[in-house]
């Protein structure tokens, strides 16, 4: 498949009429684009910048340039006042997210220099090199009445705090053009009863802008006669170096789970899967065997940044994948009992877990009866990073997507044995009220978590996908 690299479209604005007027105004606002264009350019993106754009006919070109660059978000730098109709034509032709940045060169003007000045051009000439936050409103009216989508930085050109905030956007860019490009899997169907993980995959893919291929799990099954001797040593020695092996674990289950992790590896590629859900009944037949086989193999992948999500949640592959592409990891997640002595709310889940975001090594265990489900096998237990993480649902309701945020931290403990993912949380709104405002917004009863503190950043992404995000605490 192609790559496709996220591109970045910058352009400033000013008047034309202001350039014979001030002598050296434009060469200075122009400094000040390539400025921005040099630090953006610094997180990793290509920058196509178009630089001072100053009067209608130039607005036109600008849109028609940005349109073939094909660029995912714009930058609008507000170098000075300038008219709204040398913008309205870049954006409404480009038709992607525009970020305005009303960015002043220093943090105050210099009062007492600027009044001694003797020459009252070379004053104003001095003013409008500060005065980007003049036309801001003017944009923002006419951006508003346009029905296009913009969003704001407001600050100094230099100002650590503004580059945190802009690259923020970036890395929020980068997520959603992922997002966009990627490719979820689906392997077999929903849990029969569980209503609220039940997906209208439309919808998701007309926000998200993904791909989904359905997988039957024969495929897979297919795949896994297919495996070769030296395959299955190599795999086995990945196992070896990643997790803490039970002794009770028996060569039989750990040949088992290899098989299916090769398996896994090719579907992928086959697919150029970035993401996958899955869920089969299951029996004692061939893909049941494949189905009970299968953690080993999905946690690795999940931490290659392939999250996979149990019980068919495509909604949570979603959430896995978002915060994985945050580079915050993305673990597959559910109430499992709350200690009102610690205050603390215990969730988990059983099947893969990420591992790069494990607290010390993987076990993995035996277990004789996957508990609700069919079949018996190995399985992982880890226990998510102790300090900040963020929870991630992605929620469907009244045929809208929307994303439910909340920040906690990760805190040790007793956890429950089982086999299974299991850590601890704590919350600033303590355990129950976290609970009852989380429930409040109607999500699935799974969800996902990553490390770190990211809502501002989830916030974003949200912003960009012109959907809303709410923050619990």
């Amino acid at each position: 498949m192609a790559k496709h690299n996220l591109k970045i479209g910058l352009f400033g604005i000013g008047l034309d009429t202001y350039w014979p007027q001030f002598e050296g105004l434009e060469q200075r606002l122009t400094g000040y684009l390539l400025q921005v264009e040099t630090h953006i350019s610094t997180f990793g993106a290509e920058v196509l910048n178009l630089g001072l754009i100053d009067n209608a006919e130039k607005a036109f070109t600008a849109g028609h340039d940005f349109r073939k660059g094909d660029v995912d978000i714009i930058f609008l730098y507000v170098t000075t006042y300038a008219l709204s109709a040398t913008v309205l034509p870049v954006v409404r032709r480009a038709k992607v997210p525009v970020i305005i940045l009303n960015l002043a060169p220093e943090k105050a003007i210099d009062y007492k220099q600027f009044n001694s000045l003797e020459d009252r051009t070379q004053m104003t000439g001095d003013w409008l090199a500060f005065c980007s936050a003049c036309p801001v409103p003017e944009i923002a009216n006419v951006f508003k009445r346009a029905d296009i989508q913009f969003h704001q930085v407001t600050g100094v050109l230099n100002d650590n705090q503004t580059w945190k905030e802009i690259a923020e956007w970036v890395e929020a860019a980068k997520v959603a053009h992922i997002l966009s490009h990627n490719t979820l899997g689906l392997m077999g169907g929903y849990y029969s009863g569980m209503l609220d993980i039940y997906s209208d995959l439309t919808l998701q893919c007309a926000v998200f802008g993904n791909h989904i291929e359905i997988i039957e799990p024969d495929e897979l099954t297919a795949l896994k006669q297919e495996v070769t001797n030296d395959e299955l040593d190599t795999k086995r020695s990945e196992f070896e170096s990643t997790f803490e092996i039970d002794v009770a674990c028996g060569e039989f289950e750990l040949n088992r789970a290899a098989k299916t992790a090769v398996a896994l590896d090719k579907l992928v590629n086959r697919y150029n899967l970035g993401a996958m859900a899955y869920y089969h009944k299951g029996s004692t037949n061939s893909n049941g065997d494949t189905m009970s086989s299968i953690i080993l193999g999905n946690s690795i992948l999940t931490a290659k940044g392939i999250p996979v999500a149990g019980e068919y949640e495509v909604k949570n592959a979603q959430a896995m994948k978002i915060i994985d592409s945050f580079g915050a990891g993305g673990s597959f997640t559910e109430y499992y009992a709350m200690d009102f002595e610690d205050d603390v709310v215990l969730m988990g889940h059983d099947g893969p877990g990420h591992l790069a975001i494990a607290e010390g090594k993987i076990k993995v265990k035996p277990l004789q009866v996957y508990h609700g489900k069919v079949g018996s096998g190995l399985s992982v237990e880890m226990s998510v990073k102790y300090g900040p993480v963020t929870m991630l649902s992605v929620v469907e309701s009244k045929g809208k997507i929307f994303l439910l945020i909340a920040e906690g931290e990760s805190v040790a403990g007793p956890v429950l044995e089982i086999g299974n993912t299991n850590s601890r949380y704590r919350f600033p709104v303590g355990a129950v009220k976290f609970m009852e405002s989380w429930n409040s917004y109607g999500p699935a009863h799974h969800c996902a978590v990553g490390v770190g503190h990211i809502a501002n950043k989830l916030s974003k992404l949200a912003a960009l996908l012109n959907i809303d995000a709410i923050k619990v605490c």
